[in-house]
């Protein structure tokens, strides 16, 4: 399976931050039950790592299993290791960038202004992510598409059921969907987990068409 291709074939990256550790496998098989086949956990939840380790080890060949929040090389090594495939920064970082892409993985580093983009894929991104997307809306990137439309953007912060066809239509490549995906703030019970299959199918759908 090769991770970038990977991810611009399946798009919908669901974001998990701040998830019982307890519970992220069986929302990992929630969400593939709903059509996501890519999953970012954040290194500032409880348990990040080995969480990465459990699900990329349970989910193997079904769910692309990165992290997310990476700051610096070191945690990105650190994460590289548990099993992460693709490694999501919210802010650019050349070393992390280098350090991931050492190892063979998708670099995906954040940055919001047309230097930033640019300079984050000079330096090696895969994919750049605009964060936070809400701040501009989807008009940015038709903006942004225009003086630099070999970049593959992804938009984060702020995507919903409602806006995310006007991002693709504006050239976003793939989507990072956090507390629009997935609630971590509420208990995960079965009735829980249905509902994220539900708004999982609705995203993917939504991207298909």
């Amino acid at each position: 399976m090769n991770p970038l291709a990977h991810i611009l074939e399946h798009k919908v990256i669901a974001i998990v931050r701040g998830a019982d550790p307890r519970s992220l496998l069986r929302i990992a098989r929630a969400l593939h039950a709903g059509g996501v086949r890519l999953m970012e956990v954040t290194l500032n939840s409880p348990g990040a790592l080995a969480s990465i380790e459990e699900v990329a080890g349970a989910m193997e060949g079904k769910l692309l299993v990165g992290a997310g929040t990476v700051l610096d090389p070191e945690t990105a090594r650190a994460a590289l290791l548990a099993g992460a495939k693709y490694i999501i920064s919210p802010t650019l970082n050349k070393k992390t960038i280098r350090l991931t892409k050492r190892y063979g993985a998708v670099s995906i580093p954040g940055a919001y202004t047309a230097t930033e983009i640019l300079k984050a894929y000079e330096y090696g991104g895969d994919i750049i992510k605009v964060f936070p997307a809400s701040a501009s809306g989807a008009g940015y990137f038709k903006d942004i598409a225009g003086p630099l439309p070999f970049i593959p953007l992804m938009p984060t912060g702020g995507v919903s059921l409602d806006n995310i066809k006007a991002f693709k239509e504006a050239g976003a490549v793939a989507f990072g969907l956090g507390s629009a995906l997935v609630d971590t703030k509420q208990a995960v019970t079965e009735e829980y987990l249905t509902q994220l299959t539900e708004r999982a199918r609705a995203f993917v759908a939504a991207v298909a068409g």
